[in-house]
């Protein structure tokens, strides 16, 4: 898919984790992300974990419902998610690798260790015109393997990134990364999403990889959000999306 600016995706884990403390309601996905509508979000993304720590199977059928943005579904590779999904029909899938003891997703999707899998999950994913990222690191070998297996792009881990980016040696090793990879992905016409650690201050960093499409960024917006609303949380980072050279 050809974009012509950089979509920003608004992660809403966080909100429900908060509404899940008390098991009480509040505060509303559903109204926040009206919210972020009104801010200017692009789209929804929301990782339905086998646990249920934050999303529930209700929200992500009320937010395909009610809101008007497309969503990206993040989930591992299971029967169940699959089944999920397919009934779910979200714009996007982002396959993820999941553990329960993690606090978040700790890292890239091992392509290669559950290429068997992935094939015909992607397959099944595409036949119900479902676009297919796979949540992979900044390496070349999983980004081949990503276009054997057909996806529509990738989204790389942006983790190593984030957590160097204040030793200035480290953030331009990570950003080298991040750019090879993206002239890869380019190369090979894959659709080239990122996500995880963004924030207000690092990514300026980023926005100019080759290809860049959408980033998905969730903890930072609904953390600001606490300060400013998150309508003008959201108006924030997409005029920073804005700023791209």
């Amino acid at each position: 898919m050809s974009r012509e600016y950089i979509h920003l995706g608004l992660n809403i884990d966080h909100i429900a984790t908060l509404r899940n403390a008390r098991n009480e309601g509040d505060p509303s996905l559903l109204e926040l992300a009206f919210e972020a509508q009104d801010g200017g979000a692009d789209s929804f993304t929301m990782h339905l974990r086998e646990d249920r720590r934050h999303i529930k199977d209700k929200d992500i059928f009320e937010i395909k419902e009610h809101a008007k943005l497309p969503i990206n579904l993040e989930m591992a590779i299971s029967e169940e998610m699959t089944k999920i999904a397919l009934q779910l029909n979200p714009r996007s899938v982002c396959i993820v690798p999941e553990r329960r003891l993690e606090l978040t997703t700790e890292g890239g999707l091992d392509v290669n260790a559950h290429f068997a899998a992935l094939r015909p999950l992607v397959q099944e994913l595409q036949a119900a015109e479902i676009e297919v990222f796979p949540f992979v690191e900044p390496d070349l070998t999983a980004i081949d393997l990503c276009h054997t297996l057909g996806c529509n792009g990738v989204e790389l881990h942006t983790g190593a990134f984030a957590r160097g980016w204040k030793n200035i040696y480290e953030r331009h090793r990570q950003v080298q990364r991040l750019q090879l990879a993206a002239e890869h992905c380019a190369k090979l016409k894959l659709e080239l999403h990122i996500g995880h650690g963004l924030n207000y201050v690092n990514i300026g960093d980023v926005l100019n990889l080759p290809g860049l499409t959408e980033v998905n960024i969730g903890h930072a917006i609904i953390a600001r959000a606490l300060k400013t609303g998150l309508r003008l949380a959201v108006a924030e980072m997409k005029a920073l999306l804005e700023k791209k050279v």
